[in-house]
């Protein structure tokens, strides 16, 4: 993909003229402040005009498991392959094991399941897809390393000993905005499921799509938070990656982050 970057260092950001004279230019001061002194990444594109703000340069090139964000391509390679048809079909069917996320414990839709990032649901869903198709999709798209030597049902999930898949905060934004501009093998059709289970919100200036995810350390507690996906807003799309790194955050944080920045704008 042809784009334009725009870099922040340091305090500044530099833009670049958009069509008719317009500019797309987010004060490195809003995600500053959205950070509140945490470590991570933003990366935003504008898609229209493929114009990629990158205030973390380095932070944006880091190497990562994607955790449970690969849910989004976990979803669309399983309607590509039929194992999955509508968001409101039954999904996953409980095992009867009690796991502590309580939303886990029952069984769920699909919109259900994305909505509560069920790994066992989605963990079952890459078994049927199987590692063969899986890793052709992988390669298709040139998702990350496209490294699933841990096995089909945990090759996103990190783990002590465990070698990932991994990819890049850059790398995922750049997916997104080639999805939504049509230019990954995937059907109008998965797209659209896609789209009504990635949905966050919806306000009064535009809607807000994406999911999150999470990485904890050997106690357990958790130290990665993920959010990726896209907003919409007066016509346009906005393509976008964020991790935050840390004692105790989590995707939640992340996604927190994104809201507030696109709040800040106006864009959401």
């Amino acid at each position: 993909m042809n784009i334009t970057h725009i870099i922040a260092i340091a305090t500044t950001v530099a833009t670049v003229p958009l069509a008719e004279g317009q500019l797309f230019h987010i004060p490195e001061n809003v995600v500053s402040n959205a950070f509140a002194g945490r470590n991570g990444a933003f990366v935003i594109i504008e898609c229209s005009s493929e114009t990629i703000s990158d205030y973390t340069p380095n932070a944006s090139t880091e190497k990562l498991a994607p955790c449970s964000t690969f849910k989004i391509w976990n979803t669309l390679i399983g309607l590509e392959n039929g194992v999955i048809t509508s968001d409101d079909e039954m999904f996953y069917e409980w095992d009867g094991e009690k796991r502590s996320i309580l939303e886990w414990n029952k069984n769920l839709t699909l919109k259900e399941a994305f909505s509560a990032s069920c790994v066992p649901a989605f963990q079952n869903l890459a078994r049927k897809i199987g590692p063969m198709k899986m890793q052709s999709w992988l390669d298709k798209i040139d998702y990350g390393d496209r490294n699933m030597s841990a096995g089909i049902d945990v090759f996103w999930l990190p783990a002590t000993g465990r070698k990932v898949l991994l990819i890049t905060p850059m790398e995922q934004a750049n997916l997104i905005c080639k999805l939504i501009k049509d230019k990954l093998p995937f059907t109008k059709e998965s797209r659209s499921v896609l789209k009504k289970i990635m949905t966050i919100k919806t306000t009064d200036r535009g809607v807000l799509y994406g999911k999150t995810g999470s990485r904890t350390d050997d106690t357990g507690r958790y130290n990665l938070g993920w959010f990726v996906g896209y907003s919409e807003y007066n016509g346009e799309t906005y393509a976008f990656a964020c991790t935050t790194k840390g004692d105790n955050v989590m995707g939640k944080d992340a996604l927190a982050i994104v809201e507030t920045i696109l709040k800040q704008q106006g864009l959401l």
